[in-house]
């Protein structure tokens, strides 16, 4: 069963209509999103601050199962930051997310510092790409290797192959 030819006509015109309001409801769907609404209200001034904060919110909640999630404006950096707790029973954490365009300087972290510490800042690249660090007030000590027994031996079992 064929066709019609004037069916096919208004069909792909439609069709060209209907992908058109995809991708223009697609392209809003950042500004639609409750969350970003919110962090949008918290009037902060800065629009690239905000969506890089709704990117961390993003891998926050949804790659790394954060909980308790929220945004909190900072109005002495014109900043949201964002405060959670990486498991159900941690204490709450603060993120400043910080677009790799935007400068900051120490002032600006003693600010935060001074308020909550230690500090996970994440310098958010204009491809989305998210790097944390965690900065403290004073010098911090990192965490052995999980493994640093077992590098001992894989070097004790080399040299013994070896000679």
């Amino acid at each position: 069963m064929g066709t019609h030819p004037c069916f096919k006509e208004r069909m792909g015109t439609r069709g060209a209509v209907m992908d058109e309001e995809n991708r223009v409801v697609y392209s809003n769907w950042i500004k639609q999103h409750p969350v970003y609404q919110e962090l949008m209200n918290l009037d902060v001034g800065d629009s690239s601050q905000v969506y890089a904060a709704f990117l961390v919110y993003l891998n926050l909640t949804e790659v790394r199962h954060w909980r308790d999630v929220e945004g909190v404006a900072c109005p002495e950096l014109q900043a949201v930051l964002l405060k959670g707790r990486e498991k159900e029973d941690d204490s709450v954490q603060v993120v400043f997310p910080l677009p790799t365009n935007r400068t900051v300087s120490h002032k600006d972290f003693r600010c935060v510092l001074d308020r909550e510490s230690p500090l996970l800042l994440c310098a958010v690249s204009s491809d989305s790409t998210l790097v944390y660090q965690r900065l403290c007030d004073g010098l911090l000590t990192p965490d052995p290797p999980l493994d640093i027994q077992d590098q001992g031996r894989r070097q004790h079992r080399r040299r013994r192959v070896q000679t």
